[in-house]
């Protein structure tokens, strides 16, 4: 019988982030579709995302973000016992693309599996691994946010392949040493009533590739972009309001916002609602653009890198996705 703890929170203990180097302007969308920079900026407030060359899968995004993660805590791959994939482009439909991180990072002996929920996929990894390690089953679990969304985004669609750009992130979880330090607590939710607001048609076992379904463009992503607003403005808020009350916390209570970057004025109404200024919530999706998986540790890594994210703050994760799915976790960094 093992003799580690019963319950143990979990923090993260590394963040590891990777976009490809070719990046997509407004003003390279400008050729493909009817769009200009000032549409694109006013209504989303993305100015490049980066774009993954023609020989780079999702695999390759992720190990490189595991690699950038591993090295901050000066460990091997053998070390990680458990690695989750959060994405909506794998490799391949199987083997999983966890295993091919696994392989090519030498996590000799660990375990791991994709896990999808679209753009809280993330979250809802990083709160499956902190579960992990409060059980005491696990010490190190790799919790990975990547995708290629370019190579789902439908080029001839103005509404839908202004938004999404490719990029990674790795967060990895151990237990905390200080009882004070970690995941405090989440709220996720799903609303299937709402899939078709979001979705990829085709590809699956409803409606597998055939000629037709390629002729109809149905493996691209296909969006009904006010719906998903105003969704993810109030759902956003709904689960932050409902995660602070029931830990008797206000939003004055948080130090930085963590949202899933699926839109500027998304996360800025989000904010408003919340009563939180919009300093203390992070926006860097006019560089990368939505990355799906990766938006939220490319925000943890930017504001750790700018300061805004330190030791002892209370930092408040959100995020709603394709599904429909939704969600927000506590942390105490």
């Amino acid at each position: 019988m093992s003799d580690r703890p019963l319950l143990r929170k979990a923090q993260i203990t590394a963040v590891g982030c990777y976009v490809p180097p070719r990046e997509l302007t407004n003003a390279d969308l400008e050729k493909l579709v009817e769009t200009n920079d000032d549409w694109i900026v006013s209504r989303t407030g993305i100015r490049t995302r980066h774009i993954a060359g023609e020989d780079m899968a999702t695999s390759d995004l992720a190990v490189e973000a595991a690699k950038a993660a591993l090295a901050q805590r000066n460990l091997n791959g053998d070390r990680i016992q458990t690695i989750i994939v959060c994405t909506v482009t794998p490799d391949m439909l199987f083997p999983s693309t966890a295993c091919l991180v696994q392989d090519r990072i030498g996590a000799k002996g660990a375990w791991g599996f994709d896990l999808v929920a679209a753009c809280s996929g993330l979250l809802y990894g990083l709160t499956t691994g902190a579960q992990m390690i409060a059980s005491g089953a696990q010490d190190r679990v790799l919790v990975i946010g990547a995708d290629t969304m370019s190579r789902i985004v439908d080029y001839q669609d103005r509404a839908t392949c202004v938004l999404f750009g490719d990029g990674a992130g790795a967060l990895l979880l151990e237990p905390s040493e200080d009882e004070n330090t970690g995941l405090i607590d989440y709220l996720h939710e799903v609303d299937g009533s709402g899939g078709n607001f979001l979705y990829m048609p085709a590809g699956g076992s409803r409606l597998p590739a055939t000629a037709e379904t390629i002729a109809k463009r149905m493996h691209f992503v296909h969006q009904d972009g006010q719906q998903v607003f105003k969704y993810a403005v109030r759902k956003m808020h709904e689960v932050c309001v409902n995660l602070l009350e029931r830990n008797g916390l206000t939003p004055a209570d948080v130090d930085v916002l963590i949202p899933h970057q699926a839109n500027a004025r998304i996360i800025s109404a989000v904010a408003e609602r919340l009563g939180i200024p919009t300093e203390k919530a992070v926006i860097n999706i006019e560089r990368y653009g939505n990355t799906t998986g990766g938006t939220i540790p490319l925000a943890t890594r930017d504001a750790i890198e700018s300061g805004r994210l330190k030791k002892g703050d209370l930092a408040l994760m959100a995020a709603v996705g394709a599904g429909l799915t939704a969600g927000a976790a506590l942390w105490r960094w």
